[in-house]
Formats: structure tokens, sequence, C-alpha cells
């Protein structure tokens, strides 16, 4: 069973299109199970029927023309059901139906399974015998696997209107794709379909005007990969048996080869560019040996791909400094990275969205910095089918329009000149101070990691910085940064905001922040070897960083330091020892430095139950609730799938805050939060009721954060949060802050428009 499912798996994957796909399935699943008919029924939503697409065993007449409603026949009732049926004499259930189209009178075993994506019902896979039986276990399970297999494709096909014979959305235009709220704000202008550098798969098509220089441009790219791979049979002849290093004459061979380098010569004389054109060419040779009986040959698939990437590779370094983005980019991708976003000229780019990603990713995070909206988890979005197309994408409501009409046009349009006036209307309180109505001080704090970010951090009011990123000088480098280069670095930022107070969070890498000079590979980095668990383990690196920063800090007095990524109070009394270490070290060297307030971050929940032995080692403690939230609710916060389930409003969430400050206080200790929970507006009400002391966000986020808390009074705050304790869901407990944020007159904070 595996055997045939990987080879199943394998040629659905290399299918040049969703129609072929659906026909390899039937015919291989016929031939490897030995039945005597296999069939897939897909549901046009449009009329709410299931239509026969694909069967090797009905009358071929027949595909295409059947349709049946989810209540008629036993394929229907798979469908409504949304579960296997497995039937040994099909024509004594009593739903049976008698298509004569089909010629299924002939047969009596049934089985069929439902083809669900995101718990809808987009098919049912079906397989027929003429002989009375019940299929076992086994063949059940593969095509439940196959099922699976098979609908995220199918998904995405209906999106980009690639399934012939259904009336499926083929024209996107007017039909709101749905994603998840990025960054708040509604975004008008041209998408630019970009992919990640060396992603042959995820190249979208794009027309070419001048074919000749397009032509010349691929195949000094090629020339380019020739003299490398030339360059590495130099480095390693010595070293690689011939037998080995035969594999790079198999690359100079095949990009010497007419087929490969005439393939994509002749798709841009067709007039696609040459990465688009590289794409169908090497995707349709991978396919090609992936077909192959040899196991050897098969594998070669993997030394195409890889050359296609060397080539795509030069292509885009050679196109990224000559990229046209028109005046108003929204950046489309299956995943925005922060280069691709530093690519376009920052007055251009005035949206993002993404299939993949959530609101607490960093493509998030960085958009909300950057204050444009962001519409993420966007995971049935054609990419390259709505390049150069107009669209509207809603930070608010998660949704993306394309060529939208011109009512909604209109609409969106009204509601971006609002939210330009709700602009201009928050920066009048820029110089107001963070006070709740009854008079309550709630300190308002940037989070920041760029020295960029000073100007905006400053002018946008804050009192200072809740977080600063250390890791970000050393990902930029290609080495560890030296203790001087780091001094010079954390000195600006004191700098910057003296005399107000700068919290810099020592090095956290690992998880999603990997360092290109110290790769880490696990199999689940979040749960690995990253924060604190690093630079405990590397104390050379942690010291470095440690008497940087009290260096920096001399004459000022406005550090403060914090720990990431704690679990265990060991940590913490380590950690400790290790900075009074430097802070001594110094001291007797001469330096002026002075021995800094230490906080910990609370993002481990095996914290919220040692928070009290905690509270009494450190100055403060700052709540990261993007990882408290993610790891308390087990849901991975990157992951598009279940981002759904990732909300900081959780009432599981709202009971570990409460402990975090009830422990805190027995030990007058003040508690921050600096997650994206403390920039969400919703949020912010309730931890305001909670009674945390000071909020840290993005400086975009600032001022919306300000007006909630000069219009409310903490005594109301906590009245609110007395309502919320007793609810059991997160979206009562958001619908249930949204209205009082909406008496307020406070909507247009987590709305489109004012």
């Amino acid at each position: 069973m595996l055997d045939i499912l990987r080879s199943i798996v394998t040629e659905v994957n290399a299918a040049r299109s969703l129609d072929q796909a659906l026909v390899l399935i039937v015919e291989r699943m016929k031939t490897a199970l030995m039945v005597d008919v296999c069939s897939i029924y897909l549901v046009d939503h449009d009329s709410g029927e299931l239509v026969l697409m694909a069967s090797d065993g009905l009358l071929p007449e027949s595909v295409g023309y059947v349709r049946l409603g989810f209540d008629e026949g036993l394929v229907g009732l798979v469908a409504q059901r949304a579960e296997p049926l497995n039937l040994d004499n099909a024509p004594d259930h009593p739903r049976y139906r008698y298509f004569s189209e089909t010629g299924e009178e002939w047969y009596h075993a049934f089985l069929g399974v439902p083809i669900i994506h995101h718990r809808k019902v987009l098919g049912v896979l079906v397989l027929q015998q003429h002989a009375e039986h019940r299929y076992d276990e086994d063949i059940v399970t593969l095509l439940v696997t196959i099922a699976a297999q098979l609908a995220g494709a199918i998904a995405h096909a209906e999106a980009s209107g690639g399934i012939d014979g259904l009336q499926t959305q083929r024209n996107l235009d007017g039909y709101p794709l749905r994603g998840l709220p990025g960054a708040p704000g509604v975004a008008i202008g041209r998408a630019v379909a970009v992919s990640a550098h060396a992603d042959v798969e995820n190249i979208p098509d794009r027309p070419v005007d001048d074919v000749v220089a397009e032509q010349d441009r691929f195949l000094e790219a090629v020339r380019q990969v020739k003299q490398d791979v030339r360059a590495m049979v130099d480095n390693i002849s010595d070293a690689l048996p011939a037998a080995d290093s035969a594999l790079f004459d198999a690359y100079l061979l095949m990009l010497d080869s007419d087929t490969l380098i005439g393939d994509v010569t002749e798709r841009i004389r067709a007039g696609n560019w040459a990465p688009g054109a590289l794409r169908e060419t090497i995707l349709e040779h991978i396919r090609a040996f992936n077909e192959m009986d040899d196991p050897y040959l098969r594998e070669r698939a993997e030394d195409v791909r890889d050359l296609g990437r060397r080539i795509l590779l030069q292509l885009q370094q050679k196109n990224a400094k000559g990229m046209d983005y028109p005046k108003n980019t929204i950046l489309v991708g299956e995943e925005i990275t922060a280069s691709m976003l530093a690519e376009v000229p920052a007055a251009r780019l005035v949206g993002v969205v993404s299939v993949r990603g959530s609101r607490t990713s960093h493509t998030a995070i960085l958009a909300r910095a950057l204050g444009i909206p962001a519409v993420l988890g966007v995971d049935d979005m054609p990419v390259g089918r709505i390049n150069d197309r107009e669209i509207i994408a809603d930070g608010y409501s998660g949704r993306v329009y394309v060529n939208a009409p011109k009512e909604i046009k209109k609409e969106y349009r009204r509601l971006q000149q609002e939210e330009r006036e709700l602009t201009a209307d928050l920066q009048g309180l820029r110089d107001e101070e963070s006070v709740t109505t009854d008079g309550v001080h709630i300190p308002l704090y940037a989070n920041t990691g760029l020295l960029s970010d000073i100007g905006p951090s400053i002018q946008s009011g804050a009192e200072g910085v809740g977080l600063y990123r250390t890791e970000f000088p050393f990902m930029v480098r290609d080495r560890f940064p030296g203790e001087e280069e780091q001094r010079q670095v954390y000195r600006q930022v004191l700098e910057a905001f003296a005399p107000r107070p700068v919290t810099m969070r020592t090095l956290d890498v690992g998880g999603d922040k990997a360092l290109p000079y110290f790769p880490i590979d696990e199999d689940n980095p979040f749960l690995g070897w990253r924060g604190i668990r690093i630079t405990l383990d590397h104390p050379e690196i942690f010291l470095v960083q440690i008497r940087a920063m009290l260096k920096a800090a001399v004459g000022l007095g406005n550090l403060q330091l914090l720990l990431p990524m704690i679990s265990t109070l060991s940590e913490v009394d380590e950690a400790i020892h290790l900075i009074r270490r430097a802070h001594h070290e110094l001291l007797e060297e001469g330096e002026a430095v002075a021995m800094p307030k230490i906080g910990a971050m609370v993002e481990v929940p095996s914290l919220l139950y040692q928070i009290e032995p905690l509270a009494r080692r450190v100055d403060f403690l700052s709540v990261g609730s993007n990882d408290l939230t993610q790891y308390l609710l087990a849901v991975d916060r990157n992951n598009a799938r279940v981002a759904e389930l990732y909300d900081s409003l959780h009432p599981a969430v709202i009971q570990a805050l409460k402990q975090v400050v009830e422990g805190a206080k027995k030990h007058r200790v003040p508690v921050s939060v600096c997650g994206e929970m403390a920039g969400d507006p919703a949020a912010a009400l309730l931890l305001l009721g909670l009674g945390i002391n000071s909020l840290s966000m993005s400086a975009s986020s600032l001022l919306r954060i300000k007006w909630v808390v000069r219009s409310f009074s903490r005594r109301h705050a906590k009245s609110l949060l007395g309502k919320v304790m007793a609810m059991e869901d997160a979206k009562e407990i958001r619908a249930y802050l949204t209205r009082a944020l909406e008496k307020k007159g406070l909507g247009g904070l987590i709305r489109a428009g004012r």
C-alpha cells in the first residue's frame, strides 16, 4: 500500500494540471487495486451539485455530464455525511440511484470517501466492482489518504479557475479571497507577485516586451551557472572520486542541452519572461524523470531541480535592481519575507498579501511597523494569476478583492479617506499623557530592533523602548559582531531615547530566527535550542553582548536587560550570575558601568507556576504574549492552517495573565506586555483591566492604544474584565470588547473607516 501511495502521490505532484492529476489517479488506482471502476466527483459550488470529473470504468461520455445533488445517490450521501461509505451490494441501499449514462448497473461493491479541505467537502473519490464484497480496511485508509492529498490541489485550482467543466469561481473579479487580518488598514493598488529566491515552483508568469533581451538575459544566467559549476569542479576534483564528481559533468551537459535550453528559449519567444519559462521547462523535465521506473534515474529529478534553482538565482540577482514597482504596489506571494519588503521603495509599497503567515508572524509584525495593511493566510490565492491586477486588501477583515466592482471600490476609497482623517486626529494625541480617565498612568513603549525605527518611535510619543530586539545586528552580518561593534549600535539607541528607559532583550535566535553563520537544524525549532538556552550554552557570546550593553549605557543610566525564553529558575540564576560577572570585570578594567535592572520574559507556560519565586529574583517581568499564546494553545502562530485557533483573547491566556499579575504584585514587581497583544485595541482594554503596568508595541500602534487608554477608566476596564472572566470562547470575548470600544466611539481602531 505504501508503494502504491508513494507512486500515485509522486505522479499527481508532477501532473501539469489538476485535470491531468484526476485522470492519473483514477487510472492508477484502478490498476493498482485491481478494481473495475475508479471515479472522482467534484462539487460545483455555483450549482451545489456533484459532477463526475474523471473515471476509469464508467462510460467515457458520462464524464462531465453526470451531475447529482448532495441528496441524490450514494455519492451524494458520502458528500452529505462527509464520511466514507463501504457497501458490499450498493443496489440494496435505500439511497442507491441508477444512472443509465454511466453503465453502473453492472457494479455492486461500492466504496466512497469524501475529499475535504478545511472542513469543506470538495468532492468524492469512488471505487466500484462487479462482484459483491466489502473493501478491507487497508483499501479504505489508502483511499482516504489519496483524497486528503488531492484536497489541497483541488482547492487551489478552484481559486485559480483551473478546473475545466466546473463553473467554480473561474472569474475572480468581485469575489473576495479570504485570509486573516495581519496589519490594520485598507490598501488599494497593483499586485506585484514575488517569490522566494530560487523557489522554482512558485515563480509567476509574466509577459515580456523585449523577447531578444529576455533571451540574452537567460543565456547570460546559464553562462554564469556554467562558470560556477566549473569552479566547483576545480575546487573538489582532488577530494572526490571520479564517479562522484561526474555529477557536475552531468550538470554541464544539461546546461549545453538543446532540450533544456531550447525549451526555455522557445517559451520566452512565446511571450513568457525568463523565470516563468524556466519554471515550466524545469518542472516538465522533473515530471519526465519522476515517471521513470529506474530509482537511480528518478533521483536525478532533484539534480534538475537544483540546476533550475541555480539558473533562477542568477536571473533574480540580475533582475532585483531592475524590478519595476508601480506607484501603489501591493506585494503578493506564497510567503513575503523581510528582504522582499526591503526591495520595494518605501514610497511605493502600500500593502502585503501572502498565502502563508498569521497575525503574529514576522511578516505581520514588520508590516505593522511599516504602517502598511497586510492580509495573510490566503491559502487559496492564485499568486501568479493576480499579478499586475488591481486588488483591495482589507487588513481588518482579512478580505482581498481582485478587480473589485465599482461599488466596492468606491466604498473602500471612502473608508480610506476616513482612515486618513482618523490618523490625522490621532497625531493630536502624540504629546498627550497616556493616562486613564481616573488618572492611572499607563506608560506606552515602542518595540524596535532597527536603527531606522528610532525616529518613528520617538515621533509616535513613545515613553521609551519596551523591547529592543538585539538579534538584528547579528542577523545582518556574516559573523558574530564584536564587542565594540555592538557597543556602538546599542549606544545610538540608548542615547536617542535618554533619559527614557530602553529595555534590551539579550540575543534571542533560534525558532524562526536563524543566523546564516550559526545554523541550527532541528525538527521542532520552537521547542528547541533558542533564546537563553543558546546564550547560556555559549557564555562567550552572552558575556560579549552584556559587556557591550553595559559600556554603551555609561553616563546614561537608562538601560534595562531582558532575558528571553526562560523556562526554569536556574536559567535566571545563571544569567544574573554572568551579568554580575561582566559588570565586576568592567569595573576592574576602569569602566564606569552601572548595574542595570534585570527582567525576565514570561512566554513559557512553566513560569506561570513559578511566578512568585521568579518575581523575587528580578526587577520586572515582561509577558511575550505571542509565544505564551502559542505555547499555551499548542498552535504554531506562523501556520495559516491553524491560525484561526490562535487568539490571545483565549480564556486560558487571560487566566495566565491574571496569574502573572497577581503573583508579581505580591513582590511589588511591575509587569509589562510586549507582544502583539499590547497593540491590539480590544486586548489592550483587557490588559488595562488586568492591572498590567505598561505596554510595549510597534510605533504604528502606539497612538491607537493611547486613545484606548485615555478613553476608559481602570475601574471600567476592571468591570469589563469581570464579565470576560465568565466567558468560555475567544470569539465571544473579542465581540464583547469590540462592542465596548464601539460604544466609546473607537470603532475605527478595529475596522475600516471611523
